[in-house]
């Protein structure tokens, strides 16, 4: 929970990505996800959440998206309902098996973005590239 990146401040409220990712993982389909605050022009940030889903789930991606996206809302409040969630192979972590948060907010937000020297496969940012593109608000 010391992550400088762990709080986001929507609309004044100051919410937890770490609370929120901890009801995701909650969810009996989800093998590990990450939720972070991207730039919106009404709210300031807004949370948007990415979730690997575990090998053999047979319900439709709509379906369980829609199954999350309540689970938090339902726990947490509406004030912190997810703007997007989407369900990618992998998300991109260091060597040392950390998500790279900041790296997946560059690239919804259209910055450059920056590498890092540790990260264990930097193929997957090219497959989540097309998928973040254009999400801001």
């Amino acid at each position: 929970m010391g992550r400088t990146d762990d709080v986001i401040n929507v609309a004044g409220h100051r919410l937890s990505t770490g609370e929120m990712e901890e009801v995701l993982s909650g969810h009996s389909a989800v093998a590990e996800c990450a939720v972070i605050g991207i730039n919106d022009t009404l709210k300031g940030q807004v949370p948007f959440g990415l979730v690997v889903i575990k090998n053999g789930i047979t319900e439709s991606d709509e379906s369980l998206i829609a199954d999350l996206k309540g689970k938090v809302r339902a726990e947490i409040g509406a004030i912190a309902s997810l703007k997007g969630l989407i369900i990618v192979e992998r998300l991109p972590k260091t060597r040392s098996g950390k998500i790279l948060r900041k790296t997946l907010r560059q690239m919804i937000d259209g910055q450059h973005i920056d590498i890092p020297s540790t990260i264990d496969d930097p193929q997957v940012l090219a497959e989540l590239t097309p998928r973040l593109t254009g999400i801001t608000s």
